[in-house]
């Protein structure tokens, strides 16, 4: 059975171990239930996420002229600092940009590969978490908008990680942290504005992913330049799909590409 379809990151649902979904525009596919099959991916073309064209992905699923011109792909999605809604100015559509920054953000803890922060919006918790690989996460401060957000990541980044080795992440090399002593130890450092939303609780979310065999030399998957891959699918973490003979394929940097996948 062949399945076929623009990629976009893999929908996901919280329970143990995670449950993830490949979406294409007509069909769906469970992935947890392909563990242990051998699947064939080939690349078809491309198809930008915003207009739709096939033309060459340039960065998070868009084409060039679509990346430098659309508001879901401006500096503040990746920098939340930069984000300027809350003092009613627009960097590229303001409408959007007001619906997007001036709701309830998260910063967190997560533990992957080693301890980052980052941040994320409410309502994408523990999506996000899922997304990164994360074992376990805890809720640093809530806020109102994406930049007293984005001034915490910042002021925070100064004294623990904001970014995952996905290789570690992959091996599943990880060590338990205890994350109320880290949030504790990083309390001092949330700037002035921001403290009155300081989360004070012991809740923190453990994550169990489905994967059998974890890689011990994981090699990425470039299906562009391959055009086809066949293996058998040995687990999922994060936005990877991970296969028998170490490959691994990171479905949410290739969003924007179309591929065929076939069950041999």
């Amino acid at each position: 059975m062949q399945y076929q379809g623009v990629l976009t990151k893999m929908k996901t649902e919280f329970a143990e171990p995670i449950q993830y979904f490949l979406v294409f525009e007509t069909d769906f596919l469970n992935m947890n239930q392909l563990l242990n099959k051998t699947l064939k991916i080939s690349f078809v073309k491309y198809q930008c996420l915003n207009c739709g064209l096939d033309k060459p992905k340039y960065r998070q699923g868009f084409c060039r002229s679509c990346f430098y011109e659309i508001p879901q792909a401006a500096d503040w999605i990746m920098r939340p600092e930069l984000s300027t809604a809350h003092i009613n100015k627009e960097d590229r559509d303001l409408e959007y940009e007001k619906r997007a920054q001036l709701q309830p953000h998260i910063v967190y803890l997560a533990n992957s590969s080693n301890v980052k922060v980052g941040v994320t919006r409410k309502n994408q918790v523990p999506t996000r978490w899922i997304d990164q690989g994360a074992h376990e996460a805890i809720e640093i401060v809530e806020v109102p908008n994406r930049y007293m957000a984005g001034i915490t990541e910042v002021a925070l980044k100064a004294h623990v990680a904001d970014k995952t080795n996905w290789r570690k992440m992959l091996k599943n090399e990880i060590d338990d942290e205890n994350l109320l002593d880290w949030r504790q130890r990083l309390k001092d450092y949330i700037p002035e504005e921001v403290k009155d939303y300081f989360i004070d609780t012991n809740s923190e979310t453990n994550l169990v992913f489905p994967v059998n065999k974890y890689p011990t030399k994981p090699k990425s998957l470039n299906i562009e330049k391959a055009q086809e891959y066949t293996g058998k699918l040995v687990g999922i973490k994060g936005q990877y799909l991970i296969f028998e003979d170490d490959t691994v394929f990171n479905i949410r940097s290739n969003e924007g590409t179309v591929v065929a996948i076939e069950m041999l």
